[in-house]
């Protein structure tokens, strides 16, 4: 009797063990559970996070390598919009000085699910470095030339940036037949009134490198083409030519283009043979090639986001 009891007994003492180890793998399965859609949310917080640092990074990026200040401020402000998260900012020097910014954003991103590990938060971090660089060749330059030495170019410790100093960039003869109208496209010879509007309405369409370029023979500023291409470019920026050595003269002119200059224009006046454009130079990102040469920067840079 005692070995048929202990015979039914046994399947019993089994089955409280099956239960036992099945509760312990429900938990267990529960838990990785939890732990695999909370990592899924972690990541989502971190790349929402590493978007403010890097967006942060090329907003502060644009005010470089001019003023860490204004770049400083432009950070915060983009993080603040955008639910902030940022807590360091940081800069060096590269190629320019003060020409690369380092961002850190940190947040705290809450545990689901994974509570039940005992893990209620974690937290979140992110870094993004933008670097901003020289203009080595541009896109949609204008065709008008600016000399070297324009005095706004060359004071305050480099180009003068912004409304405070207004300028007024004369389009006056530099040499037989030229008067600062630039062949952006490398191309020789008179080019038509249509040409010239359309460079200064969307600035050249291909790449514009440094080196030798032809002048656009004549004073060819009163057609209404032109004028009206004008017109259209009052309140924005345009990319000019610096050129620091001239030869030659009529459509053998030459120019040579060391750099570029981003000029915000607010006015023009073109009568006979004497023409003007109003502005002042802006220190802005333009789409071209970098170089990392710091010869010859005059404003306009290439933004690239570097780590």
């Amino acid at each position: 009797m005692k070995q048929l009891l202990h015979r039914i007994g046994r399947p019993r003492e089994e089955q409280g063990q099956m239960l036992a180890m099945l509760a312990v793998s429900i938990v267990a399965l529960i838990a990785a559970g939890a732990f695999v859609m909370d990592v899924g949310s972690w990541f989502q917080s971190h790349r929402a996070t590493q978007s403010v640092a890097d967006a942060s990074a090329l907003a502060g990026a644009q005010e470089l390598p001019s003023s860490s200040s204004l770049a400083t401020a432009k950070a915060q402000e983009y993080s603040a919009k955008n639910g902030g998260g940022v807590t360091q900012i940081s800069f060096s020097s590269t190629f320019m000085p003060m020409d690369t910014i380092s961002v850190t954003a940190e947040r705290t991103a809450p545990g689901f699910l994974s509570k039940v590990l005992g893990i209620s938060t974690v937290d979140v971090k992110a870094d993004a470095v933008v670097r901003a660089y020289n203009i080595g060749a541009a896109k949609y330059a204008a065709p008008f030339g600016v000399t070297k030495e324009e005095p706004m170019l060359n004071s305050c410790g480099g180009p003068c940036y912004g409304a405070g100093y207004p300028t007024t960039l004369e389009l006056d003869k530099v040499g037989p037949g030229s008067f600062k109208i630039i062949n952006i496209d490398g191309s020789q010879g008179g080019i038509g009134p249509s040409t010239l509007a359309s460079w200064i309405s969307g600035g050249l369409s291909g790449t514009m490198n440094t080196g030798w370029y032809w002048s656009d023979p004549g004073a060819k500023f009163n057609s209404g083409e032109v004028k009206g291409a004008m017109d259209g470019r009052i309140g924005s920026d345009i990319l000019l030519p610096v050129y620091d050595q001239v030869k030659g003269q009529g459509s053998g002119f030459d120019y040579y283009v060391v750099g570029w200059a981003t000029f915000h224009l607010t006015g023009y006046s073109f009568k006979g043979n004497a023409g003007e454009i109003s502005g002042y130079f802006v220190s802005v990102a333009w789409e071209g090639t970098s170089t990392e040469s710091p010869d010859n920067y005059f404003g306009a840079k290439v933004i690239k986001l570097v780590g």
